[in-house]
């Protein structure tokens, strides 16, 4: 795939002579390192210190959706192909070469010669095949990213066979979310403490952090660059931002908007990524008048979405003209586009009868930020609006995923980009026949002739290539903007921070996580 837009900013080279804020996470010693990059021989050398933002107890590779753990399993766990999140661009990981097409629905691929787990336990076809019914099973989130998969089998020892219901062109990217575990473990194992056959292998997980070190077995193409590799896990931003300035963390993950200027005045660099994370908005369209696409098109005609992206964000964001953002290859600007127009939404709340809302939304920070101009918007346009504020556990566990749910709007983030940039996999994550339409928008049932026909779109555009994919990807974020059971209000440009005068090689992606593979320290 084509590499996303990307730009840095770059700090000023003065370093502060001296640090007043305190360090958080970690002993003092953590944050030193003595020795340059790669020892002479290639050798990984000192201790890279990462300051994430989010946290998890779920490791597990097979059912984790886990910002931290998608991001640290990134250099523990290893599919046949990953992604070089930077760009999106598919490599052979556990896979010896591509792929080789034996037809147009049959596909082989071959294990890398020698590879072991990390416990010196050799990789065969027979773990793989309990990595895949594990990442397929009906209860997993990746099941409907392998729809098109008719069966997955072992031609010998070291070659897999995959046979397909119908020709895709993208597999190898797909096959990048199956990651392979040794058959022989059990899920609250990988759950807690996975094994794999990357770079790195895991020497410990707590609540408060995660250490890495070397997987002496590994023979792959992307060997360990430093000797330990340390996650503070730090969710609130001055912590992080404490750590950062303290010097016991080399990288630091999410910095908010106004943060920024902080960061970069201790010499660090702010690098930018536009990206998939959102902010949308989701209606119950088991509840009138919410079942009706032109009141759902309302709420975006009345709130002031550029606005929002530079007073709620600083301008760290891209106001959406489509539910893919920009940066996605196959991005058309939907036919149906929602221009502020306040008049215009207070007449059609007005035609509808509707003039009182319940907004329910998660207690994220940045989200939290949303909500006093989009309650005033709303208002402007004639409605009183009630708001309730939560755990995203919460708002999905006692109001969206119920049979009989009676809530109105809500107002949360999402961004499945950790799982590929491959617009199937982005409209799936919410359009497909999940969660989110069987539940939280309903759409599946109070509108099944638009719900099939985007189905139908999808499918048809999935067996595609080049510019008829591309246009028949159009086709689908049109009908999804005329309809907008579950819309963004915009796309986040993802910030991160890094240490330069200490990190070599490191660059920030377009979604949550850190990949750190390659990156060495001074």
């Amino acid at each position: 795939m084509s590499s996303s837009k990307r730009w840095a900013k770059v700090a000023a080279v003065a370093a502060a002579a001296a640090l007043a804020l305190s360090a958080c996470g970690g002993g003092a010693d953590k944050g030193t390192t003595e020795t340059t990059g790669a020892a002479g021989d290639g050798a990984p050398t000192g201790t890279l210190n990462l300051g994430v933002a989010y946290e998890t107890t779920n490791y597990d590779p097979s059912t984790t959706s886990s910002a931290l753990a998608m991001g640290s399993n990134w250099h523990v766990m290893e599919g046949l192909y990953e992604f070089d999140m930077a760009t999106y661009e598919v490599y052979p990981a556990l896979a010896d070469g591509e792929l080789k097409q034996v037809s147009e629905t049959e596909y082989e691929a071959t294990l890398r010669a020698d590879a072991k787990f990390s416990d010196g336990t050799p990789v065969t076809t027979k773990d793989y095949l309990e990595s895949w019914a594990r990442t397929t099973d009906a209860t997993s989130i990746y099941q409907q990213f392998f729809a098109m998969v008719d069966s997955v089998d072992a031609k010998d020892d070291s070659t897999l066979v995959f046979k397909l219901k119908y020709p895709f062109a993208n597999l190898a990217q797909r096959l990048v979310n199956v990651k392979v575990i040794p058959a022989s473990s059990t899920q609250e194992e990988m759950t807690a403490f996975p094994v794999g056959t990357g770079p790195y292998k895991y020497e410990s997980i707590t609540d408060t952090a995660i250490e890495a070190v070397p997987n002496e077995f590994y023979n792959g193409s992307k060997p360990a660059t430093v000797e330990k590799m340390h996650w503070d896990i730090l969710k609130d931003d001055s912590a992080r931002l404490s750590a950062a300035l303290g010097g016991t963390i080399d990288i630091m993950e999410t910095v908010p908007s106004a943060l920024k200027s902080q960061v970069e005045g201790a010499g660090w660099t702010i690098q930018e990524t536009p990206g998939y994370n959102n902010a949308f908005l989701m209606f119950n369209t088991s509840k009138a008048p919410f079942d009706k696409p032109e009141v759902r098109r309302a709420f975006h005609q009345a709130i002031d979405r550029q606005k929002l992206v530079e007073q709620g964000l600083s301008g760290d964001a891209v106001a959406s003209t489509s539910f893919l953002p920009e940066v996605n290859p196959a991005y058309k600007k939907a036919a149906t586009q929602f221009d502020f127009d306040t008049e215009a939404a207070k007449a059609a709340f007005a035609d509808a009868g509707l003039t009182e809302i319940t907004l329910i939304t998660t207690d994220h920070a940045w989200i939290a930020n949303l909500i006093p101009q989009v309650k005033q918007d709303l208002e402007a346009a004639g409605l009183k609006v009630n708001v309730q504020s939560m755990a995203s556990s919460d708002l999905y566990a006692n109001y969206a995923d119920v049979d009989a749910a009676t809530y109105d709007v809500a107002m949360a983030p999402g961004d499945p980009s950790v799982f590929g940039q491959d617009p199937g996999i982005i409209i799936d994550w919410w359009y497909g026949d999940n969660v989110w339409t069987q539940k939280r928008t309903f759409w599946q049932t109070s509108d099944p002739e638009n719900y099939k026909k985007l189905r139908d779109l999808v499918a048809e555009a999935s067996q595609l290539e080049g510019d008829a994919a591309k246009a028949k990807w159009g086709e689908a974020q049109d009908l999804i903007a005329e309809n907008a059971p579950l819309f963004p209000l915009f796309h986040r440009t993802m910030i991160t921070g890094v240490n330069e005068n200490r990190v070599s090689g490191f660059q920030g992606i377009g979604t949550t996580g850190l990949e750190a593979l390659g990156v060495t320290v001074k």
